[in-house]
């Protein structure tokens, strides 16, 4: 077996198109295929639709909790971090984004040049 030295692509080749978000690795990319609302109370299906989490959105897994079950999960969407129970990342069927970062501000420079015409 061998080990890449590059934790993010490792973890990206771990990922398989229409694989739960539960089951991504640490550090990995993903977009979000489809959410199976159906297995969500609706209360807590509007609040991820509210965050973000949807059909198309890129985010990155981030850390896994301790606790039993490894819960909870926080996953980085657009500029913020969310919290999220393993139950629900279940619902979530994802593909690998390597190519992509969570955010478009994560790619920028921070030179105070954003948003200034060139």
């Amino acid at each position: 077996m061998q080990f890449s030295p590059d934790y993010a692509s490792a973890a990206a080749d771990m990922t398989q198109i229409g694989d739960s978000l539960a089951d991504c690795a640490l550090g990995t990319s993903v977009r979000v295929l489809a959410v199976d609302w159906d297995r969500l109370d609706p209360a807590e299906g509007r609040r991820l639709r509210a965050l973000g989490l949807d059909a198309g959105a890129v985010l990155r897994l981030a850390h896994r909790g301790i606790f039993v079950g490894r819960d909870p999960i926080a996953l980085e969407i657009g500029r913020m971090t969310i919290a999220l129970r393993r139950s629900h990342a279940l619902a979530v069927s994802v593909e690998p984004a390597p190519e992509e970062a969570p955010h478009p501000a994560a790619e920028r420079p921070n030179d105070g040049t954003i948003g200034v015409p060139a």
